[in-house]
């Protein structure tokens, strides 16, 4: 597995990798009906693939740096568990680290935080729901970049 710097040629790829998680079946679907991961997010913000041998794309994130904060992360369903998470936070870390940042937040998905903590993270709050687009509140995290 490889990280790379997204192009506006994996847009479509991203936005089906967002449709399709699992992770937000059920009473999340809301958030991601019609989400779409467009050219201008891409050439906007810091936006990075993991990519398996074959060139498929396994996950990605999106930092934001300024102000730091974690606005992305997904990994397909069908990579889930080869460690595509932790490479990606890895990366994620190094690339703020390189900006200048000590720390990024992170406002996560709820099943997501176990993970978060998992590599690093630390609870900080909670994000008080926002109807419509947020029906549940959602945890608060920071993840040092060091």
């Amino acid at each position: 597995m490889s990280v790379r710097r997204a192009t506006v040629r994996d847009a479509k790829r991203l936005t089906h990798l967002v449709r399709t998680s699992s992770a937000y079946e059920g009473p999340y679907a809301p958030m991601i009906a019609g989400y779409r991961v467009g050219q201008d997010y891409i050439e906007t913000h810091e936006v990075y693939v993991a990519v398996g041998p074959d060139g498929r794309v396994l996950g990605f994130y999106a930092l934001i740096l300024n102000p730091p904060e974690l606005d992305l992360m997904f990994v397909a369903d069908s990579a889930q568990g080869l460690g595509v998470g932790r490479l990606l936070m890895t990366h994620m870390k190094r690339e703020a680290r390189a900006a200048g940042l000590d720390s990024v937040r992170i406002v996560s998905h709820p099943p997501a935080e176990g993970f978060y903590l998992s590599v690093g993270a630390r609870r900080t709050g909670t994000v008080v729901a926002h109807p419509p687009a947020v029906m549940w509140d959602r945890p608060e995290l920071e993840l040092p970049t060091e």
